[in-house]
């Protein structure tokens, strides 16, 4: 496991992932920092907490409407539309991380 020291609306994270993953992980959370200065810019300083959700929130509205959109391109060319069921488990995963992370910060103070 690697570990990754990450920052996120200015704060600073350490994250673990498999070896060799560390661009990718910074690229994801390179995201998620976009997002929450979008949101910080738009609605002003807010809890890490709720910067971290809404960023979390707005992300999977983007990948829910690119799954919609995929699917119209797939009825469109014929193809039968099957969700992938991964996308749900991957979706559902994401969202009790966001959580739990969300409690954390919320017990701790941060």
């Amino acid at each position: 496991m690697a570990d990754v020291e990450v920052s996120v609306s200015g704060r600073r994270y350490k994250l673990s992932c498999r070896d060799g993953e560390e661009d990718h992980l910074r690229a994801l959370v390179r995201m998620v920092d976009v997002k929450a200065e979008e949101i910080t810019g738009a609605l002003g300083e807010m809890t890490e907490a709720r910067t971290l959700l809404l960023s979390a929130l707005l992300i999977a509205d983007e990948l829910n409407d690119m799954r919609g959109a995929a699917a119209v391109a797939r009825n469109e060319s014929g193809a039968e539309a099957e969700p992938d069921p991964a996308y749900a488990v991957a979706i559902e995963r994401i969202a009790e991380r966001v959580e739990r992370l969300a409690n954390q910060l919320e017990r701790t103070g941060e």
